[in-house]
């Protein structure tokens, strides 16, 4: 089963069906590995200056809402939409990482709770 992917807009990011797709699909392959632990997940893209322009105006913000806990979310700018959700889906990826390993790794090893009674 795919995970839930949402993708929002403000009315200064233009692109339709076309960049919801390949927003969605560059999510997906980036959190893939994720998808048993997440419910849903959502992207906000917006363009901060989108009167003035400039560097790094296109941001997305991604929320992610693993099973049984608290969403987290992360935010990345760019120069482009779509360096801008890529940015975002991968510093989730690291976020996950961390925070699932944390669940089952003490200190990069085995908990003693895992390893069997003698």
């Amino acid at each position: 089963m795919r995970v839930q992917i949402q993708i929002n807009t403000d009315s200064n990011i233009h692109g339709g069906e076309d960049l919801i797709r390949r927003a969605e699909d560059r999510i997906s392959s980036i959190l893939e590995r994720f998808e048993s632990q997440l419910s849903r997940v959502e992207a906000h893209l917006s363009d901060q200056n989108a009167d003035k322009g400039g560097p790094e105006d296109k941001q997305c913000v991604l929320e992610a809402r693993p099973n049984g806990q608290q969403p987290v979310a992360v935010t990345h700018r760019a120069d482009t939409v779509e360096a801008s959700y890529t940015g975002a889906a991968d510093s989730m990826a690291k976020l996950l990482d961390s925070r699932f390993g944390r669940l089952h790794q003490t200190k990069g090893g085995e908990s003693i709770r895992h390893l069997p009674a003698d």
